[in-house]
């Protein structure tokens, strides 16, 4: 499993320019049909409006843009490069757009539906998804504490304990950290509680600016 960037959450960012209003919203999608439900939605949220332009990427590689009726490659194009650059995934940008009037010309259209892509990815933020291990650890009653205190020490998140003869922790902490943790585990214990692995999964983590 390897590291990708996707939106922290869903924002809305919005600015004027010549009049023209442009509503920028980002959202965390993770299929084809949940983008374009999405889409459907905001096109009936906005139904009044001159356009709702959009483009999205997914992490298998999906990648899809409309221009919505503004002129090709002025919109929907410049919205998909902005998100690109940033290299985030997931990741479903939709511009809507009130015309006030006054014509922006080509490279107007490209610079303010680039802007409001990045305003709107700016005001959700960027996490990356991490792969993390999953561990299970059988522990006498007279270990929990300083398993638990060698968890914290780690960054280990508790997702379960299953109290019996002994407890079952389940834990989860980056992958990349697994092994030094399973190592101090068994070292603290004197090899009476060796960690055993359950899997991995991916977990969002705020990338801090």
């Amino acid at each position: 499993m390897e590291s990708y960037k996707i939106p922290a959450s869903d924002a809305t960012a919005e600015f004027t320019e010549k009049k023209s209003r442009f509503i920028g919203n980002i959202f965390c999608v993770s299929s084809a049909q949940q983008a374009a439900d999405i889409i459907k939605s905001m096109q009936k949220q906005f139904w009044d409006a001159t356009h709702n332009v959009y483009a999205y990427i997914l992490k298998d590689g999906t990648m899809r843009f409309s221009d919505d009726g503004e002129p090709q490659g002025t919109a929907g194009m410049p919205t998909l490069e902005v998100l690109k650059k940033e290299q985030v995934f997931d990741v479903l940008c939709v511009t809507t757009r009130y015309f006030g009037g006054i014509l922006l010309g080509a490279g107007g259209l490209v610079r303010a539906y680039a802007h409001s892509a990045k305003i709107a990815l700016d005001a959700a933020g960027v996490a990356v998804m991490q792969p993390y291990a999953v561990l299970t650890l059988d522990c006498h009653y007279s270990f929990l504490e300083s398993v638990r205190k060698c968890c914290g020490h780690f960054g280990a998140m508790e997702e379960s304990a299953d109290f019996g003869a002994e407890v079952r922790l389940t834990v989860c902490l980056p992958a990349s950290a697994a092994a030094e943790f399973a190592a101090k585990i068994t070292d603290i214990t004197n090899g009476r509680v060796i960690p055993r692995s359950a899997g991995e999964k991916m977990m969002a983590v705020p990338l801090q600016k």
